[in-house]
């Protein structure tokens, strides 16, 4: 370990053991990337994502409480209606006259039922698409959530209906069953269309696997608690880019996708205008790098590092649209010579694997503002 990394560490631990911790410290630190020695990028996360507030002396009763209150969202989210449905199952009293599976009433329990399947089925597919090369996602987690995953359970399990739909299935049984857990809470929590969330499942990914690696043995037993709320916080905050009637406003995905041209024009007009000359629209791949914070665009630990810049951005993801605007201009050379095809090709599997490259570009941008 070199001596300025050192050097880092050491200034991360003195802003963290402040009584108070001092933001503005913490953000221009976080900026730059953060140490994973010591679980510091757990918890500077957890502080920049508003999970955890300012003053330490709150955080173990605050983590406390968040615990409890996700233990009671499995509860009364996944293990009570599950327990419900198989009491329901063994005397039928889920099938009557007034109420049945082909009962076309939309407050029919039957017609909440399927719907919720199809929730879960979506989960369940884009859990399965999480990071399918990563070991970490196909071993065993070291804390399950053993009132849902005993196999002795005899009320119906999320896992049980997503079986009990699907012909073919494997078993979610692993640490992709802390994404599914977390997901489907979530799914409850905030009401929209089914298919305006489908890739959900990027975002939650580096933030579990982040708090599941954790050094600290607490903190990484109750991984699956705090991704959860840290998740609920973030979409807080970019929800607005799944929501297809959202598109078109100001905080809509198609405001900023426009807004990565803008900023590109300012930048690089004769870049801009060879886009526009070949009818390269920001939607063809832009979409993607925003509303998924280009977790689908880099390696795991490439995204994890992209990501403490964009948590430490005080405008929060201002930056984002600046680090777009730097990928392009990065490839500026073969996107002039290209064709439609080959910049099709180039933007949809980005060529540049140095984000550290791309940052310090971005910050180029931000700074000639």
């Amino acid at each position: 370990m070199s001596s300025l990394h050192k050097s880092r560490i050491a200034d991360f631990q003195d802003v963290l053991k402040e009584p108070t911790i001092a933001l503005e410290k913490l953000r221009d630190l976080s900026f730059s990337g953060i140490p994973c020695e010591g679980g510091l990028r757990c918890l500077c996360w957890k502080i920049l994502l508003n999970y955890l507030p300012l003053e330490r002396a709150s955080w173990s009763s605050i983590l406390a409480k968040q615990r409890e209150l996700y233990s009671q969202f499995l509860r009364e989210m996944i293990i009570q209606p599950g327990i419900a449905k198989a009491n329901m199952g063994a005397s039928r009293e889920d099938v009557t006259f007034e109420d049945h599976p082909l009962n076309p009433n939309p407050d029919s329990r039957w017609n909440t039922y399927f719907k919720d399947n199809e929730v879960l089925l979506q989960i369940d597919k884009d859990v399965r698409r999480l990071c399918p090369d990563i070991s970490f996602f196909q071993r065993a987690t070291e804390y399950p959530c053993l009132l849902i995953l005993d196999p002795q359970n005899e009320f119906e399990t999320l896992r049980k209906r997503v079986e009990q739909t699907t012909l073919k299935s494997q078993t979610v049984a692993r640490n992709r069953s802390g994404v599914t857990n977390m997901s489907s809470p979530h799914k409850n929590s905030t009401p929209s269309a089914l298919n305006e969330y489908e890739g959900m499942n990027e975002i939650v990914g580096p933030l579990y696997y982040t708090f599941a690696t954790d050094p600290n043995s607490e903190w990484k037993e109750h991984a699956e608690a705090d991704t959860f709320f840290c998740f609920t916080n973030l979409m807080a905050e970019i929800r607005d880019n799944f929501i297809k009637s959202l598109d078109d406003s100001q905080c809509g995905i198609t405001y900023k996708m426009e807004k990565v041209y803008s900023t590109l024009k300012d930048k690089d007009v004769e870049l801009y205008l060879k886009l526009q000359e070949q009818n390269i629209k920001p939607q063809f791949f832009a979409f993607r790098w925003l509303t998924l914070l280009l977790s689908q665009e880099f390696l795991l630990p490439d995204v994890i590092r992209i990501w403490d810049s964009l948590f430490a951005d005080d405008s929060r993801f201002d930056f984002l649209l600046l680090v777009c605007c730097a990928m392009l201009i990065l490839i500026r050379d073969q996107l002039l010579e290209g064709d439609f095809t080959v910049n099709m090709r180039l933007l949809q599997d980005y060529p540049i694997t140095d984000v550290c490259q791309i940052l310090q570009k971005a910050k180029e941008l931000q700074d000639s503002k």
